[in-house]
């Protein structure tokens, strides 16, 4: 029988998952319901070792004995101290070892309750990986839990072998033995130095080209990649493809971009039908707020990360295998050994990629952006600062030679005009920038220094306050809190610029904006920088938006 916490039933499963099968088990209160379990599953040879210090030792030896992973599992305070020796022992002996820690429940560290102190991180940097486990009350903290675990164990072999962590946080009562059976806990696996024709990865081709629902999604990346021809059609066919302006040229033919109007045109039971089997997943972060949630709601059975770090990213929470390899050498390795059929999955995406109107509005920030965007000569470089700007970009088409750049990083709305300022300074090309207004005057100091010339264009849209801030769901904000969230102001950045320097132009409706943007996008039209401010109402930005997507539905 084992307990009923369930951040004890996933390391079990997940211990036994990835091949541990001795566990060395120190006595203590704390970790009963740890000892309890783990001593109860068939697969684990347990040891019990009394001494802490000689545990970890004692650990250290069954690990050497085969080169496979162990576990030491002990009791909450100084009995996890005395396991620091063995554990800087396996770091620079390179030993897969697993240090399992109960601990008190966080609330009452340093509280003057027994046999507590922070053990989160206590052995620094002697741990390839360290944990701090949630305690399970929801759906989420489960599926956190079950990502800790497998990213401590998985890191038992990364990049040369060494110890791990696991801090296990129990809350009373605990001495319960109420389950029968562990769960089916998710297994996380990482294939590493990628040789595709090697016997090994013959099942992950064999599941490729089983699901005939492949869908693959591109995030940032700062980069054009021209594809060896030789691959292009046999990769193309095979998948549904998402991408976002901010991927830039990364993907082997033309890919769905219109990704937030056409989630918002289905219905549940119509995503539903359109779930993926297989998601792949390459690049950086990815704006669609609908997108996370659709592959959310609708998991595929199984998401493959592909990335040349090999870190644990599981953005949609369905995260099964991480492939550590350059994504575009693991493609065109992959492309001769996809299954000759071609699969209805990815142009049944196209019809109804297809269907959605392109996206226009009168008079707002939207249409500002949008009129900017189809006059843009090619190439350039477009830089999105985030918040509002770097989401309406991507309603709008682009063509492939316009480089994107955004700090999407962080996704922090400070840094985006000095970051596009520095990158200018360094570039030939004409750079373009869609900031906000509260981001540019946050940063407004990018302009006072003298790294800029000619070849930068800024697109200012101004409606006096955060407009994000409007349009998120559910929120009402109380008049007498609107301009603290919202910063309402009443700035324009005319002098600012004019006295840095700019030529500056203005628009206050249509017409004006008409002028102003083909002025904006010429390139030689001036020997000087220049400033593009769009003043709009911020109210009626949001209904025009919610407009917009309501007459998709």
């Amino acid at each position: 029988m084992y307990t009923d916490k369930k951040s004890i039933l996933q390391l079990a499963a997940l211990l036994k998952a990835h091949g541990v099968h001795k566990i060395v088990l120190c006595p203590g209160s704390r970790n009963i319901p740890l000892v309890q379990t783990l001593a109860n599953v068939p697969e684990f040879t347990c040891y019990p070792v009394t001494d802490e210090r000689s545990a970890g030792f004692f650990a250290l030896g069954l690990a050497l004995h085969g080169g496979t992973p162990t576990a030491v599992c002990c009791t909450s305070g100084t009995a996890l101290l005395n396991l620091h020796p063995a554990v800087a022992e396996a770091f620079y002996q390179q030993v897969p070892l697993i240090v399992i820690s109960a601990d008190r429940p966080g609330a009452w560290i340093g509280q003057m309750d027994g046999q507590t102190l922070p053990q989160p991180g206590v052995f620094g940097s002697l741990v390839k990986k360290s944990v701090n486990l949630p305690e399970v009350t929801t759906d989420e903290d489960e599926w956190y839990c079950n990502r800790l675990i497998n990213e401590a164990l998985l890191e038992l072999n990364h990049h040369g072998k060494g110890p791990v962590h696991i801090n296990v946080p129990i809350s009373e009562p605990f001495f319960k033995l109420p389950v029968s059976e562990l769960p089916e806990a998710r297994v996380i696996t990482r294939y590493q130095g990628l040789n595709i024709y090697d016997k090994d990865y013959q099942p992950l081709i064999d599941r490729l080209n089983k699901y005939q629902r492949r869908m693959m999604v591109v995030g940032q990346m700062n980069l054009i990649y021209l594809f060896d021809k030789r691959y292009i059609k046999m990769l193309y066919k095979h998948f549904a493809w998402f991408t976002e302006n901010i991927s830039n040229r990364t993907i082997p033919g033309i890919p769905i971009r219109n990704i937030e109007p056409l989630l918002c045109s289905m219905d549940f039971e119509a995503q539903q039908k359109m779930r993926p089997e297989l998601l792949i997943t390459y690049g950086g972060h990815i704006i669609s707020k609908r997108l996370k949630k659709f592959l959310r709601r609708h998991p595929p059975v199984e998401h493959w990360h592909i990335s040349a770090d090999g870190e644990v990213v599981d953005l949609f929470g369905s995260l099964t295998t991480v492939i550590e390899i350059d994504p575009f050498e693991f493609l065109e390795k992959i492309a001769p050994m996809m299954n000759t059929r071609t699969p209805e999955y990815p142009r049944q995406w196209e019809t109804l990629s297809k269907a959605i109107p392109q996206a226009s509005f009168p008079y707002s920030e939207m249409s500002a952006i949008g009129e900017v965007m189809r006059r843009l000569p090619a190439p350039c470089a477009l830089h999105l600062a985030n918040s509002s700007a770097v989401r309406y970009a991507q309603l709008f088409n682009l063509p492939e030679e316009v480089e994107v750049l955004s700090n999407r990083g962080t996704n922090g709305i400070e840094g985006s005009l000095s970051t596009a300022v520095g990158y200018a300074a360094a570039s030939e090309k004409l750079n373009f920038i869609f900031i906000g207004d509260l981001s540019f005057f946050y940063d407004m100091n990018a302009l006072w220094n003298p790294n800029y010339g000619a070849n930068l264009r800024i697109l200012l849209l101004n409606n006096s306050g955060g407009e994000i801030f409007h349009a998120l769901p559910g929120l009402e904000l109380h008049e007498n809190a609107r301009r603290f969230v919202t910063a309402t102001h009443r700035t324009s950045a005319r002098a600012w610029a004019e006295d840095c320097g700019f030529e500056y132009l203005a628009a206050h409706n249509a017409d004006e904006l008409t002028a102003a943007a083909e002025q904006f996008t010429q390139p030689s039209i001036t020997q000087r920088p220049m400033l593009l401010e769009v003043f709009t109402d911020k109210a009626a930005d949001v209904e025009l938006l919610k407009e917009y997507y309501h007459n998709l539905k």
